[in-house]
């Protein structure tokens, strides 16, 4: 085997001989607002790697890892490559009772909290069996270490050799139909995916200033706020607080970021914030990505027109770690999720497997490098996830006649009314194009016969009349068809969405 194998050689040591050791690499928008150099980041990482050693880990033991976006993130995760431990990034926004279930079930032997998370992680490790160490970043309560004591003394680490094909790190599904799942990756999955989506589609450079408002823990924010700004030596801008159309405002204007990564939520936010001030942004960013859920076109279009820069929104997903399915720039239909990434290959296919053809719904199932090794203590799940070199999204699409891939749901989402199938997605941005509507989430609801027909579930835009929804029924009916139009429609404040901002429609079946 080869020390190259191992990502954090390519990602974080080549650095050094490339000449970057004096430029930054991560800088914090909030907090403390420090900075860690490439040469820091070697030099923290291996000496994590060697306080990892010191405490008797060993080989593919789990480190968890509860942080926040900050400079820590970065040291922890490729410290344990470095030390052939395996990181395991959850989300910081999870409730005690899932940190436990996810803590036993990973087994990891070390921990990692950010303090203001310890509040909420204390009563899932108070009966752990498998933990040898607390470790938090700030004051450590009694029975815990600080974070400086347990790296204080500590002997930098070399990088251990690992193949490229061996396990490196594990992600937790965002857990939107259950018990989120452990989705193993290997080391050459990362540099897949930022050869792939990072080079070829999005054209990341040198001299970027990326900001992603996805979290570090998600697939995709890891791409957008690690992985990529670490192959090209670009510096990332890390914020652990929630995003906001105040805050990300703000944090572009003060740490002009050239490349922004957000999700469909945040950008319907920003483009009715910006609308209701007036005017254009102040802002160098050149260049935007969009995923977690399809981006409405009606957002897409109004953004370009305010920003003066494309979004291009893409579709990935756990299992394949980053986007494999993408519109490009100089090529956007928003409203699409555009073409399969360099590298990638997508299939639609209908319950017997057979391929559909253009203008069918099918699932739609993808082959390429960053695919998963498969779900930790999921065996089942697993043989019907990944089918060889195949795995199942569990989305539904459409491909059109000039090639492009529409998204039309989830395939637990998908209804059939009067016999037709009919896409919640669709009907959400035929409402979200209303001048009224904010947000929107379309499920299926019986009615008095026990039939499915649509029902959607609407949050306003500040000062919108809610006595608007007959006119909202009359409105998708004339845009997209009589049988597709939403029977009931409820205003509410907010929508359910996992922390990544995928809207929970299950919750909204279960309310209906």
């Amino acid at each position: 085997m080869q020390a190259s194998g191992n990502a954090a050689t390519y990602f974080v040591d080549r650095h050094i001989e490339e000449g970057r050791g004096d430029k930054v690499a991560f800088r914090e928008a909030d907090g403390a607002r420090r900075s860690l150099t490439y040469a820091q980041l070697v030099q923290e990482t291996a000496r994590f790697a060697g306080a990892l050693t010191r405490h008797g880990v060993r080989r593919e033991e789990r480190v968890a890892m509860i942080v926040r976006d900050q400079i820590e993130f970065p040291v922890v995760f490729w410290g344990a490559l470095k030390a052939g431990a395996i990181p395991v990034p959850l989300n910081t926004l999870l409730s005690s009772d899932i940190y436990e279930a996810i803590l036993n079930d990973s087994r990891a032997s070390i921990l990692v909290v950010s303090e203001d998370l310890w509040p909420v992680v204390a009563p899932a490790v108070a009966d752990n069996r498998y933990l040898r160490a607390i470790v938090v970043i700030g004051d450590a309560p009694e029975g815990t270490d600080s974070y400086m004591d347990f790296v204080d003394g500590a002997e930098p680490a070399e990088t251990v050799e690992a193949h490229e094909d061996e396990l490196a790190f594990w992600l937790y599904s965002s857990g939107s139909t259950g018990l989120p799942k452990g989705v193993r990756h290997v080391h050459a999955s990362l540099k897949a995916t930022a050869d792939s989506f990072g080079a070829q589609v999005l054209g990341i450079r040198e001299d970027d200033v990326v900001f992603s408002v996805a979290k570090l823990f998600f697939a995709y924010g890891m791409g957008n706020g690690m992985s990529f700004p670490l192959s090209v030596g670009a510096t990332a801008i890390l914020y652990g607080g929630r995003p906001t159309p105040d805050s990300v405002f703000q944090i572009m204007a003060e740490e002009r970021p050239t490349v922004f990564c957000g999700v469909p939520t945040l950008y319907a936010a920003m483009v009715a914030a910006q609308e209701a001030k007036g005017g254009m942004p102040e802002h160098c960013i050149r260049i935007c990505t969009s995923a977690g859920e399809a981006l409405p076109r009606e957002i897409g279009e109004r953004w370009e027109k305010l920003w003066g820069a494309e979004i291009i929104d893409g579709v990935g997903s756990t299992e394949m770690l980053h986007i494999f399915l993408s519109n490009r720039p100089g090529d956007i239909c928003y409203g699409t999720s555009g073409v399969p990434v360099p590298g990638y290959e997508v299939r639609l296919v209908d319950e017997h497997d057979e391929e559909v053809g253009a203008g069918e719904v099918g699932e739609l199932l993808v082959r390429g490098p960053s695919s998963a090794d498969g779900y930790w203590n999921r065996r089942h799940k697993s043989q019907s996830t990944f089918a060889g070199h195949w795995t199942r999204t569990g989305d539904k699409y459409e491909r059109t006649a000039d090639g492009r891939y529409v998204y039309c749901g989830r395939t637990d989402d998908m209804f059939k009314v009067s016999g037709i199938w009919v896409s919640p997605f669709e009907v959400e941005q035929t409402l979200i194009e209303h001048p009224a509507v904010l947000e929107a989430a379309v499920v299926a609801r019986a009615d008095d016969k026990g039939l499915d027909k649509p029902a959607a579930y609407i949050v306003l835009k500040s000062g919108a009349d809610p006595s608007l929804i007959c006119d909202l029924k009359e409105f998708v009916k004339t845009r997209i068809g009589m049988w597709k139009y939403p029977r009931w429609v409820e205003i509410v404040e907010e929508l359910p969405k996992t922390a990544t901002g995928k809207i929970q429609r299950y919750k909204l079946r279960g309310a209906a």
